[in-house]
């Protein structure tokens, strides 16, 4: 049974790796293998995705606002249509995508993908194009970028920021946009792991130990998230990379030893 340690630890890995480009879903599936905490996944993994929701509410208020004025500026076409293809994504391939994560046999492959396009995108010429530059064209591509991370070790945050370099955003806006489309795609992820929460299927954990691990993930999810787009700045993806090669290489080393 998941104690509360473990809640706030989850919570951290959450909370940083939502943000940061080397995949949240790939590290708590090794958070849990490594607590020994699987059945505690889709319960937990729901309420940890509040919390970095809620950093992101905090972080972004000003722009929910001026949405929630203005519902039909160019800002809300651009979200929804960032948003379209991880919606099909989702509705086509969730069973598939949760068998997946269950398993994690190919997180290592996939963490390996991730440091490859983080590094082809950090190479790319630099982009100048600020949030007001940014068009549809811009929005769907990075929103397919978004879709692909739908795979367990493909980071969200590092794909849909590789995709705005190569779409020639500047490094910070790229970033910024990254995390502001994450908004209705954590929502609509919650939605998805909410059925079988709020059915009853499975087993509720105690309530304590939920606030601090959905408490953590939204503190560091909001340390995240800020560091971030200051990082991303005048500094290079390629650290990122290096760190998902050597994880994604010790992984496939471990399992085809059958350590893992």
């Amino acid at each position: 049974m998941l104690n509360e340690v473990q809640a706030i630890i989850l919570g951290l890995i959450q909370g940083l790796t939502e943000f940061l480009p080397i995949s949240s879903t790939g590290h708590l599936y090794l958070g849990r293998h490594l607590f020994d905490l699987d059945e505690a996944g889709i319960y937990l993994d729901t309420m940890l995705h509040i919390g970095t929701l809620l950093a992101l509410l905090v972080v972004y208020k000003d722009e929910l606002g001026h949405l929630i004025k203005k519902p039909f500026s160019k800002l809300t076409a651009l979200l929804i249509v960032g948003t379209i293809p991880a919606v099909i994504a989702g509705l086509l391939l969730n069973d598939w995508f949760d068998e997946l994560s269950k398993t994690g046999m190919t997180i290592g492959w996939e963490f390996l993908a991730t440091g490859f396009i983080l590094w082809m995108a950090d190479n790319s010429r630099r982009g100048t194009k600020t949030l007001d530059g940014i068009t549809i064209q811009d929005a769907f591509i990075i929103g397919n970028f978004q879709a692909f991370a739908i795979m367990p070790a493909l980071s969200r945050s590092g794909l849909t920021i590789a995709a705005g370099l190569l779409c020639k955003l500047d490094r910070a806006t790229a970033a910024y946009f990254s995390f502001l489309l994450s908004i209705p795609a954590i929502s609509g992820g919650i939605v998805f792991q909410l059925k079988p929460v709020v059915t009853g299927a499975i087993e509720p954990l105690p309530f304590s130990t939920l606030f601090l691990g959905t408490l953590s993930s939204a503190f560091f999810g909001y340390l995240a998230v800020m560091w971030m787009i200051n990082f991303l700045k005048k500094r290079s993806l390629k650290i990122f990379s290096i760190y998902v090669w050597t994880l994604g290489g010790l992984i496939l080393i471990l399992q085809y030893t059958g350590k893992f």
